[in-house]
């Protein structure tokens, strides 16, 4: 065991849509602007908030949720993978401190926290309260004693009296120390739409609000305070190379550096010069990867994954590219394809290209918008555009979420990447709908927790094939309104809403380098 010394924070609340992403980013952005070289996390499945967090800090954020890595251990080994050659690190959580998933809150913010034994700042919402923010606060440190707790910092001031009475009434009555006020300012709001806060990848005039939640926090918090806090967390035993395995981080090499996006949002990686252990450069499979304005949902696990598994990714841009290049196979994340579908539907190219590759038996992974993409059209209220055309179904929009939480499947047919029986995790995002399914689109995740395809935002929880709750679908067309079900099938190409973490999908790089192996055009 090694004994490691690493600066740590966790930035918690007292319940969602509190400001704990204003209060992340303009930490990482000022510590980060002080010349410390930051590593940002984000607790729970999001891609929105960690490309804020990687722009601010200038090193890509990585994701640490109970529910993929499923255990104290894997959560630390992630951790201890992803901090490497950072000088502090920033977990932002999510929901309130102690919302879980379970029952017995091992899914929290708070159980992540104790996981890597990292000093808390309990974000509190200062908006139409006084002194009962002392309350508050002495709940949360009662509710579960080994959560530890070292600061508060307050949000939505009003005034300096204001403060000055919340101040007061917290440290005199819970111990802890006030580390900072932010006032009321829609300067600090980053903007948002459906699904939540717009990506910073997809629009750069939104990049100054990364500057004024740098400016609050140099002049509002306590940053020597806070970085004190940070560095007098106890020192962590890392565990031998073996007992890592189990986790994302056994499919990096030891040696690779971090994916990094600075604040250009230009990508800086040393990745081209990385092999594989035990895999010669001359093997590896080139695998296409959408990577643009439109499709940003890619947890860098995820590509870390693929290539220590032994894909060389290509990035394409999905609005600009007319043509794929010579490669094995083609990668499809999430993103908001609804926001630019004439766009994407005026490079005529690129859908003939990949519809035409598909038709040949190019191997294809697609998820969410990546799905959207390959449907034959995308319709939201008035307008309508043609999409890639490659799965037989349209895409409509809907006004409310389809389905947006956590996903548990379990592959139920066959396809083209996993093995029948394999259980995945990962979590959905949608506010659209299949219409119009081809008799020839299957699908092949049975979902244990999940909407899927069917969109009727609610939760399966029955389980198996023939249940009344779900029917049997193994190996049959889907039909309009199904539920429960994911993972459409069609030719050598595998699209669902599931978005998917190599942390809770074993073998999911591996397998889909493998399926590629051989094939191309």
């Amino acid at each position: 065991m090694a004994i490691l010394n690493i600066p740590r924070l966790v930035i918690g609340a007292a319940q969602g849509r509190t400001g704990k992403t204003t209060v992340s980013l303009g930490l990482c952005a000022a510590f980060a602007g002080r010349g410390l070289v930051v590593q940002p996390f984000k607790k729970g499945p999001d891609y929105i908030d960690p490309s804020w967090l990687s722009e601010g800090a200038g090193r890509a954020c990585r994701t640490l949720d109970p529910f993929f890595h499923r255990d104290a251990a894997a959560l630390l080994a992630a951790f201890l993978t992803g901090v490497r050659g950072a000088e502090i690190s920033l977990v932002e959580g999510n929901h309130g401190l102690f919302d879980s998933l379970t029952e017995d809150g091992s899914g929290s913010t708070a159980a992540v926290a104790r996981a890597l034994a990292a000093p808390v700042l309990l974000v509190v919402n200062a908006a139409r309260m006084g002194r009962s923010a002392a309350a508050l606060v002495q709940g949360y440190l009662n509710f579960e004693r080994g959560t530890p707790i070292k600061g508060v910092i307050l949000n939505n001031v009003a005034r300096g009296r204001h403060e000055a009475k919340m101040r007061q009434a917290i440290e005199q009555h819970c111990g802890l120390p006030v580390l900072g006020a932010l006032p009321r300012d829609p300067a600090l709001a980053i903007p948002d739409r459906h699904l939540g806060l717009v990506p910073r990848e997809e629009d750069g005039s939104l990049l100054p609000a990364i500057a004024a939640c740098r400016e609050a926090a140099e002049r509002y918090l306590d940053l020597h305070a806070i970085l004190a806090i940070a560095r007098d967390a106890p020192a962590l035993e890392a565990p031998d190379a073996g007992a890592t395995c189990r986790d994302v981080a056994c499919y990096v090499s030891t040696n690779r550096g971090a994916t990094d996006r600075g604040a250009t949002g230009r990508v800086a990686t040393d990745r081209g010069a990385m092999e594989t252990p035990g895999r010669p450069q001359e093997s590896r499979v080139r695998l296409a990867v959408f990577r643009d304005a439109v499709f940003t949902f890619y947890y860098p696990e995820n590509l870390e994954a693929l290539e220590a598994a032994g894909a060389e990714l290509v990035f394409l841009d999905a609005l600009r590219d007319t043509a794929l290049p010579p490669v094995s196979g083609l990668v499809i994340g999430g993103g908001f394809p609804e926001m630019f579908m004439e766009a994407l539907s005026a490079n005529v190219a690129l859908r003939r290209a990949v519809r035409e590759a598909a038709e040949a038996g190019l191997p294809i992974y697609a998820e969410c918008g990546g799905l959207m993409y390959l449907a034959r059209r995308i319709t939201w209220g008035e307008r309508s555009a043609e999409m890639a055309g490659v799965l037989p179904c349209e895409i409509q929009m809907t006004d409310q979420p389809q389905g947006h939480g956590y996903v548990e499947a379990t592959v139920d047919g066959e396809n083209p990447f996993f093995a029948r029986g394999t259980v995945l995790r990962g979590h959905e995002f949608h506010n659209s709908r299949l219409v119009h399914a081809g008799e020839d689109l299957r699908p092949v995740y049975r979902l244990a927790r999940g909407n899927g395809c069917g969109g009727r935002h609610r939760t399966i929880s029955a389980g198996l094939p023939g249940s009344p709750e779900q029917g049997d679908h193994t190996g049959s067309p889907l039909r309009e309104g199904d539920t429960g079900w994911d993972g459409l099938v069609y030719r050598n190409v595998l699209a669902s809403y599931t978005h998917l973490h190599a942390a809770g999908a074993p073998g999911w790089a591996a397998g889909l380098v493998e399926a590629c192996r051989g094939s191309g055009i």
